[in-house]
């Protein structure tokens, strides 16, 4: 399903145009955003792909804000209920009693992803070091353990989804932990997802946190 929406768009970019009496094609816009690029939260090839995404290196949190100020200052109120919207790739059947959503599919808040964006990139942390300032900044929020797992969660995804950047639609950054392959984050894209000697050692270090 997520893939047909691609072939759809660029089917429809290529028809639109000549059902009009014109000729050429129309350019297809992209949709994913940088947290989904970094946490891997798309499917190769499927709506991500695109001759050009606008917000593909804006975060999440960036846009909702501009979502709501669009929806203040420019008139358009549609901008605030699509910001007031819950986050939703739409690919389960819709049930009275659930809805589908990015954040509970992903297993973390598009806001923790901007912190581990940040961390990963301008920071250059691994996953101990990730552990080692998150455990203090959380402090009171978060154990040591859930720390841990949340770290351990996040580096797992962004490896085992890293491949993913090497075909990511050319975007604007606006971020500077933008995962992009091609242009802006040459780190390898082959990792090993256990990483087995990091979380050892984040699981010592949340034991003696504890």
């Amino acid at each position: 399903q997520a893939r047909m929406r691609m072939v759809v768009a660029f089917l429809l970019a290529q028809l639109l145009p000549w059902t009009r009496g014109g000729t050429g094609f129309l350019l297809v816009l992209g949709s994913a955003n940088v947290d989904e690029g970094l946490r891997g939260y798309l499917t190769k090839y499927d709506c991500s792909s695109a001759d050009v995404n606008p917000i593909g290196g804006i975060s999440k949190s960036d846009i909702r804000r501009f979502l709501r100020w669009g929806a203040s200052n420019l008139g358009y109120q549609v901008l605030g209920e699509v910001e007031a919207a819950a986050p939703t790739a739409e690919l389960e059947p819709l049930r009275n009693n659930h809805v589908q959503t990015d954040e509970e599919d992903m297993g973390m808040t598009y806001d923790e992803l901007t912190i581990f964006g940040r961390l990963r990139k301008v920071a250059r942390c691994g996953p101990v070091t990730m552990y080692q300032k998150l455990v203090h900044e959380w402090r009171g929020v978060h154990s040591p353990s859930v720390v841990a797992e949340k770290v351990k969660r996040f580096f797992f995804y962004y490896a085992m989804n890293r491949h993913k950047m090497t075909t990511i639609t050319p975007c604007y950054h606006a971020e500077n932990y933008s995962p992009d392959d091609n242009r802006f984050d040459l780190r390898q894209f082959m990792y090993n997802i256990r990483w087995p000697w990091q979380f050892r050692k984040i699981d010592t270090l949340a034991e003696r946190d504890q």
